[in-house]
């Protein structure tokens, strides 16, 4: 199973996004495509982690700080690094502090405002490609 990232190779590059408000995960999702990516969405933290468990490959996870539930944004991001340590996660929120509990347990991760234009988001996306190198 591939673990690792997919570098752009047969699948191109493939963004996993976890948000529980479905307009903001159609945005979201929108934005990457237009950006030239390909995207997965997920409204739940446990549907992201079995996509990742499954071995799908994934070069970036997008999660929404305000993921509840069984699997919460910051729990997601520890398991999604367990898993995958290569994996650049890019926390969305709509307040800076808001990622402090994720930034904690994975401090390499990217904020970025869950309100940022299509440009922001394909620019920390690649941001959060380039820095795995």
């Amino acid at each position: 199973m591939p673990s690792g990232p997919s570098s752009g190779g047969a699948y191109g590059v493939q963004v996993l996004i976890a948000g529980r408000q479905k307009h903001w995960r159609e945005d979201v999702a929108g934005q990457i495509r237009r950006a030239g990516f390909s995207a997965t969405v997920c409204d739940c933290g446990v549907d992201a982690l079995t996509v990742l468990v499954l071995g799908l490959p994934v070069d970036v996870l997008v999660a929404d700080v305000s993921l509840e539930g069984a699997l919460c944004c910051s729990q997601l991001a520890v398991e999604a690094r367990a898993l995958r340590p290569g994996l650049r996660i890019v926390l969305a929120s709509d307040m800076a502090e808001a990622g402090a509990e994720a930034m904690e347990h994975v401090p390499d991760a990217l904020i970025i405002s869950q309100d940022a234009r299509a440009e922001s988001i394909a620019r920390t996306v690649r941001e959060a490609l380039a820095s795995r190198n």
